[in-house]
């Protein structure tokens, strides 16, 4: 009963990103549920469905000037990631698949890389586990870190929105903390994320070489394609901007019930499993990039 009250309270207007996130890790830990639990495939449709309505409360043009500006930073912090997490693993001494899989999540999209290129490499539930626990408890602590350290550094709307698409893992936190931030920002953040997470495609197919992997087929993120019919509809169709708005505000309130069931998602055992060398691994890899990546931005 109690889950059915918090999943309902993120639907209404004061309950920010954050504290539904909040809210999910608390009650899970503390109640610690066994007849509900939140499904990663629950969870995952949500998400797309919430990205999908935001793109009714964009511009095509706008998008596609985003876009544009963002592909040289996309492609030199993908590069980057790679070489810094093959340097990292080999001082950490971690298992090959475990760094190829952070790795992974810090470059393009979180959980969703991983859950891609993990059958590529033939990982193991535990090396998915592993890995997938990393990045989801750095995903947690980025949506609270981030727009705290935006506003002590005064960046702008722009600037925080290309800075987090690019430094945080899964789309869920990025936009949960763009959100957090202002409408330019979110714009911004989700359009620079979603052209980054279309880096899966050439990513499963560099991996099945390294790997020497061809059985496994690459699955190509479609919602994407409804995202940006979505925000074609909304550019052309200017006379149902009032309707349009209104599906943008309840993605973004469908957005905030996606967190609180992520936040339901970050149990002890999910720290436990993470394990000291990969956090930390995962941590340092993740620090460096967002510094880097900040760093890039101001001085474009």
């Amino acid at each position: 009963m109690l889950f059915f009250l918090l999943a309902t309270a993120c639907l209404l207007p004061w309950i920010s990103a954050p504290i539904a996130l909040l809210a999910g890790i608390i009650f899970t830990n503390v109640f610690r549920p066994t007849t509900v639990k939140s499904k990663s495939s629950i969870v995952k449709r949500l998400l797309q469905i919430s990205i999908i309505g935001l793109g009714f409360g964009m511009n095509i043009n706008n998008a596609l000037e985003v876009g544009k500006e963002g592909l040289i930073l996309t492609i030199f912090t993908l590069i980057f990631v790679f070489l810094l997490g093959w340097g990292l693993s080999k001082i950490f001494g971690l298992d090959k698949k475990i760094s190829y899989l952070i790795s992974s999540g810090t470059a393009i999209c979180g959980g969703s890389a991983i859950a891609a290129v993990a059958p590529l490499i033939k990982a193991n539930e535990k090396e998915i586990s592993i890995a997938i626990g990393t990045v989801f408890i750095l995903n947690a602590v980025a949506l609270f870190a981030f727009p705290v350290i935006g506003h002590v550094l005064e960046l702008t709307q722009h600037d925080f929105g290309v800075w987090s698409a690019i430094a945080i893992h899964d789309t869920s936190s990025v936009v949960g903390a763009a959100s957090q931030y202002g409408e330019e920002a979110l714009e911004i953040a989700t359009t620079v994320k979603l052209s980054r997470a279309l880096w899966i495609i050439p990513l499963s197919i560099i991996t099945m070489i390294i790997f020497r992997q061809t059985e496994n087929g690459i699955k190509f993120p479609y919602f994407i394609l409804l995202f940006i019919i979505a925000m074609l509809i909304s550019s052309w169709l200017p006379q149902f901007t009032d309707f349009f708005g209104w599906i943008s505000y309840f993605a973004k309130r469908l957005l905030v019930l996606t967190l609180f069931l992520v936040g339901t998602q970050l149990t002890l055992e999910t720290i436990k499993t993470a394990g000291v060398k990969s956090m930390l691994f995962g941590s340092i890899l993740w620090v460096i990039i967002s510094v880097v990546s900040l760093l890039l931005i101001l001085v474009w």
